[in-house]
């Protein structure tokens, strides 16, 4: 017994001591700036498609939005897609053009199947979607709906996630939203028998429908 306590007696002492003294390194020292992962050469929606289907997620590019009408249309009849709900007025004005039925009425909502939302921004190098409670589609969609499917631009795609949080500042200034969140990839869980679980507590897949609206230079 003896032995032990002494034994412990001189851990304590040597932590003690560690604490005292003060490390020769100043905390100055550390480089706070450069950058950590490997900065890759492919363009940003190059690198946001690769990480995010990396992730199951669903990824659709389309050269402008009548061709993300044409292809919305089809994957929605193709997978049978029904209960589609939208509240933001520039997505809804896109589904109109291609006489897609949808609802935006509150009465509707609790049977959404597809919530069709908005995003901030994407950030490529993690393949995840920012939101914000300053969107018309608010807290509630992008997790209720089984299928998550958000409409973004190329001129939204940034880099890395604090890239994402200057374009958020710079949008919203100082009312900023009460609720900034990050979506990488469907929901999952290994909780119940170690078993791997899609959508246990949220969207089972998420489809992004990137427009390119950024002209090329010539």
């Amino acid at each position: 017994m003896r032995d032990s306590t002494t034994s412990r007696e001189k851990v304590l002492k040597k932590i003690r001591a560690a604490l005292i003294q003060k490390s020769p390194r100043e905390t100055g020292d550390v480089d706070k700036e450069s950058e950590i992962f490997v900065s890759s050469e492919e363009p940003l929606e190059i690198q946001f498609a690769q990480n995010f289907s990396a992730l199951n997620g669903k990824f659709i590019f389309c050269e402008n939005e009548k061709e993300f009408i044409e292809n919305f249309d089809f994957i929605a009849k193709d997978h049978g897609w029904k209960n589609i709900f939208c509240l933001e007025p520039a997505i809804k004005d896109l589904l109109k053009k291609g006489n897609i039925q949808f609802s935006d009425k509150e009465s509707d909502f609790a049977a959404t199947d597809i919530g069709l939302t908005f995003c901030e921004c994407l950030i490529a190098r993690t393949g995840s979607i920012v939101v914000t409670s300053k969107q018309a589609s608010g807290r509630r969609l992008p997790a209720y709906a089984n299928y998550h499917i958000v409409v973004a631009y190329t001129s939204q795609l940034v880099y890395h996630i604090k890239d994402a949080l200057k374009f958020v500042r710079d949008k919203y200034g100082n009312q900023l939203p009460s609720m900034i969140s990050t979506i990488t990839g469907p929901s999952r869980t290994s909780d119940i028998e170690k078993t791997l679980v899609q959508g246990a507590h949220g969207p089972k897949e998420i489809f992004v429908f990137l427009i390119d609206d950024i002209p090329v230079m010539e």
